[in-house]
């Protein structure tokens, strides 16, 4: 199975295009991927021994102030709000709860990508309420109200798998042990959340797409120029700190699922185009990565 890994993203894009339609009517199932994937992952980390990083200070750092910087630039350019918007959640979009998936098989240290896994996810749902408050579309809505809405959100993606990780490691070692030999099929789990996920959000590009189709052809071009950049930053800050495969995919991979729903509840809901064509970037990038990595591992 392991030559054919590098297949089964784009396979998982292809299909969601073709069958959009119908991965939209499954959305309600994602989280219940998401908790197995993360469940597998945490299970081969001792999580009572996460530790903050120097280069954990610096993506969360890119993170906040590029954000609000490309908000302020594209902005004063251009003068158009969506695209604005859209650069903004590029660079502020929280990184993928699923991150440690790609990172692991690509040599990446799991307890690098898992402390920062929680910590920035912790940290957006603080600071995009302040932003969504500033420049977002519901000025009705307060700090509070949409931090309470964002934390409702992350808590069962991120806290029940933790904390379920910790009691096992705790009280049920035995059982940790035993799901420890079945991490590797957190990527195939993943593989088809990244299917329901993409197709909804091509669903809704299909449904919502007409009459703004240049808006819809910058979110293409311009949602590969952040991936690339971002991902050649994280690798460019993990090599200083020792961990090139982990500074990338922090920094790379987002939490697209997670930054659309942002999107379309608190900003312009078009803004969000620039993540439903980021996902098919990074995920690309990914699929590219692990071919590599495998040639170079079997040559």
């Amino acid at each position: 199975m392991q030559k054919y890994r590098s297949y089964v993203l784009p396979v998982a894009i292809l299909l969601a295009l073709i069958f959009h339609s119908v991965s939209a009517h499954l959305s309600f199932l994602v989280p219940w991927f998401i908790f197995a994937i993360l469940t597998l992952n945490f299970v081969t980390v001792d999580l009572r021994h996460l530790r903050f990083s120097i280069l954990h200070f610096w993506l969360i750092l890119f993170q906040l102030v590029v954000s609000a910087g490309l908000y302020l630039l594209v902005r004063a350019v251009s003068g158009n709000e969506t695209m604005a918007q859209g650069f903004m959640m590029c660079a502020l979009c929280p990184v993928a709860a699923s991150v440690v998936v790609i990172s692991s098989m690509l040599g990446a240290d799991r307890m690098t990508t898992t402390t920062y896994t929680m910590f920035c996810n912790l940290v957006m749902s603080v600071v995009a309420p302040l932003y969504f408050t500033i420049i977002g579309v519901h000025p009705e809505l307060t700090f509070w109200q949409s931090f309470l809405m964002i934390l409702k959100r992350i808590t069962p993606t991120l806290g029940f798998p933790f904390f379920f990780v910790i009691a096992l490691q705790l009280w049920a070692p035995k059982v940790n042990n035993w799901l420890c030999q079945y991490r590797n099929l957190s990527f195939y789990l993943w593989a088809v959340a990244l299917f329901i996920t993409l197709g909804n959000t091509i669903h809704y590009i299909f449904l919502q797409g007409r009459g703004n189709e240049h808006v819809i052809l910058y979110g293409a071009i311009f949602s590969a120029v952040m991936c690339a950049v971002q991902f050649g930053l994280g690798k460019w800050l993990g090599h200083r700190y020792g961990d090139t495969v982990a500074g990338g995919q922090l920094l790379g991979q987002k939490n697209t699922a997670m930054g659309i729903w942002m999107s379309n509840t608190y900003l312009q809901p078009l803004s969000s185009v620039f993540l439903a064509f980021y996902i098919i970037w990074q995920n690309l990038f990914n699929s590219l990565q692990l071919w590599w990595h495998d040639r170079r591992v079997s040559s």
